[in-house]
């Protein structure tokens, strides 16, 4: 696993995620020269898929024995070649929009010319940062709201509505929302213990980096 976590430390970087992590690295110094001591609150790529397969199994359980507990009888078997595909391209956009919703939540708070998007081709992942700082319940609200509105909302609506396509790509977006719930939590748990905090997004990594100094 400690070479796993070095390959995602040393891996190659961006022209965009160069930049950013340079003023970043800048920005890190001058908040030092200030006082402040930087913590990382952060998740590993590697880590945070393989929380998402543990996630799976309560997932689905719970929401497939939901599903057929409302809608008894449902049918189950009028899947086309056609729908499959329609599904799986549905997912894909989803996946950005995933970032998109990160991006607007917090460029609500922050100016959207502070929102940055990219991809991280050794992942097959796309991302979203934000390069100005946050308080600490806007980004506990950007990292979990596509949890919410791409995962939580669809799945109790496909409950409802009876809708299985719509149900199963809640409960995916749900588990695709293994790293922000990660984050999400890891944020939630950071105590300041009265002092000054500065939440900013990591420029490189999944999760954010915090800066704590002593109140005057």
């Amino acid at each position: 696993m400690k070479k796993k976590r070095d390959s995602e430390e040393n891996r190659k970087l961006s022209p965009a995620e160069e930049r950013r992590l340079e003023r970043f690295n800048k920005t890190a110094e001058e908040l030092r020269g200030q006082g402040y001591e930087l913590r990382e609150i952060t998740v590993g790529i590697i880590k945070a898929n393989l929380f998402a397969l543990v996630l799976t199994v309560p997932v689905f359980i719970t929401g497939i024995a939901l599903f057929f507990l409302k809608n008894r009888g449902a049918d189950i078997t009028n899947f086309t070649i056609k729908g499959y595909i329609v599904f799986i391209a549905v997912l894909a956009v989803l996946i950005v929009v995933h970032e998109l919703i990160h991006g607007l939540t917090w460029g609500a708070s922050a100016g959207m010319r502070n929102i940055e998007f990219g991809f991280m081709k050794e992942y097959l992942t796309p991302y979203c940062c934000c390069t100005a700082p946050l308080s600490k319940g806007v980004y506990i609200l950007g990292a979990l709201m596509p949890l919410v509105l791409l995962g939580i909302v669809p799945a109790v609506w496909a409950v409802f509505c009876g809708s299985l396509p719509m149900l199963l790509t809640g409960l995916i977006m749900t588990v695709s929302a293994a790293g922000d719930i990660m984050v999400a939590a890891k944020l939630m748990g950071f105590k300041g213990g009265g002092q000054e905090v500065l939440y900013y997004d990591h420029p490189t990594k999944a999760g954010g980096v915090v800066f704590l100094r002593e109140r005057a």
